[in-house]
């Protein structure tokens, strides 16, 4: 087992759990946060200093990292406070071990911390005597770097719609079976890998947890997957689109509500609309749907996440990505679906690149007023909504979600719920930092741009 917590030790114990993980050959501690894109910050200390980092010991010039705040070098720093229960032993490399912290200033969660949005986020639906359930479906990019350009992991990877292909799966296998083990080790519940529709593109399926537990594991496995690539002299991409005519990489939300029994309280086999979901699994997705271009600027935050909510581009055969703002049964061409054969609602929407703290963070928020305000969905839509005409669509009142950056950015700064959840600080430094990688994406001048325009006119 990787988790220090275990066989009945306190999580207060922090002398004892620094002593085990000593006797089990750590020798490196981290002590890992995010900033505001999600992309991990960490000091490393030696194994005797592990109790140490679980009470805050390491100071953080966090003014100095994107998106995280105004304070100046004559400010105070702030302490990352690491979270016991979420310590493991890396299996990648076993000297290792690994920690979740709660940034801390001035003995107040520092609000532009992402996990202690999520925390804040949780706070109204816990006090119900609920839990809150996430799983994540991660799929990314293994690639080779040939000559300055990326291939895929294997080289007999070249067929044109290679998903579930068995031979470039087994070609894979010695990447695939190593993250595999790795996750075994862990105790997340693996159930299943596979090629998706891209070349050198994979899935990995585990089982759910509490929000904030899944964001600490989502964030810990690109981190994995990442070191694991690069032992074998390759490349994990969480790139949300890295080539135009491949599929995207998604992070599709599984969510629902247990209440203090465990009861899914998503689940009425005589539910509306003849699905087998409760009201209140309906009044989360209508808040969710009423906030879902705002929301789509947390769950596709970069440029290129927008080359993937498209229905064909220069694909092949359609993208498979969410692109209309609706729900459906086992309607794949909606951004929300509440599938038949789990009692959860999957949002389609997200992708890999995503800060899930704050995605996750800003999905509860708008499920919990569609709960409080008894919002209704109305009944799914289960046509293909690729196929369906504009003006059809616009007749049927569905609406796509944001075509770039720029316009989900301007969704997000007018929707209120947006402050409310993440606080004015943090929506000011996400708009900073957002609307400065659309303005350097959109200046950009490219060769394909010369070649279709230089001589057109």
């Amino acid at each position: 087992m990787s988790l220090l917590v275990a066989d009945g030790r306190s999580v207060d114990d922090l002398d004892a759990i620094q002593a085990d993980l000593i006797r089990r050959g750590v020798e490196f501690c981290v002590g890992s946060y995010v900033d505001v894109h999600g992309v991990t910050k960490a000091k490393i200390v030696p194994a005797d200093r592990f109790a140490a980092m679980c009470r805050g010991s390491e100071l953080y010039t966090v003014g100095a990292l994107d998106g995280m705040g105004d304070l100046g070098p004559e400010e105070d720093e702030c302490s990352a406070v690491a979270d016991v229960q979420s310590a493991l032993v890396c299996p990648w490399d076993r000297r290792y071990a690994w920690a979740a912290c709660d940034l801390i200033w001035h003995g107040e969660p520092y609000p532009l911390c992402s996990r202690g949005i999520l925390r804040r986020a949780l706070r109204d639906l816990n006090a119900r005597g609920w839990t809150f359930n996430l799983g994540v479906e991660p799929e990314f990019y293994v690639l080779r770097e040939v000559d300055g350009q990326f291939e895929p992991l294997s080289p007999t990877d070249t067929l044109q719609m290679p998903g579930y292909d068995l031979r470039t799966t087994l070609d894979s296998m010695p990447f695939l079976a190593t993250m595999v083990s790795h996750l075994k080790e862990l105790e997340w519940g693996v159930y299943s890998f596979d090629h998706e529709g891209g070349r050198g593109q994979f899935e990995f399926d585990f089982g759910y947890a509490d929000a904030l537990t899944m964001a600490d594991r989502f964030t810990f496995f690109r981190l994995m997957a990442r070191q694991v690539a690069q032992q074998m002299g390759m490349v994990a991409s969480f790139m949300p689109k890295p080539f135009a005519n491949d599929f995207g990489s998604g992070a599709h939300f599984n969510m629902s509500i247990a209440d203090a029994d465990g009861r899914n309280l998503f689940i009425d086999p005589g539910g509306p609309h003849g699905l087998k979901f409760s009201r209140l699994a309906l009044s989360f997705t209508a808040g969710v749907l009423k906030h879902a271009k705002a929301l789509t600027a947390l769950t596709c935050p970069v440029p290129n996440s927008y080359k993937r909510l498209i229905t064909r581009g220069l694909m092949p055969d359609i993208t498979w990505a969410p692109v209309f703002i609706a729900y459906g049964s086992n309607n794949r061409s909606a951004m929300l679906r509440l599938p038949g054969n789990r009692p959860c609602l999957e949002n389609r929407a997200p992708d890999v690149s995503c800060n899930i703290y704050l995605a996750a963070a800003f999905t509860i928020a708008a499920g919990l007023e569609g709960i409080e305000e008894g919002m209704d969905p109305g009944a799914p839509t289960n046509d293909n909504l690729y196929i369906v005409p504009d003006e059809h669509l616009a007749e049927r009142k569905i609406d796509v979600l944001p075509r770039n950056l720029l316009e989900a950015l301007e969704h997000f700064e007018r929707d209120p719920l947006i402050e409310k959840v993440l606080g004015d600080e943090l929506k000011k430094a996400y708009l900073k930092e957002k609307r400065m990688e659309w303005a350097e994406f959109h200046n950009q001048v490219t060769d394909s741009e010369r070649q279709r325009w230089i001589r057109f006119f």
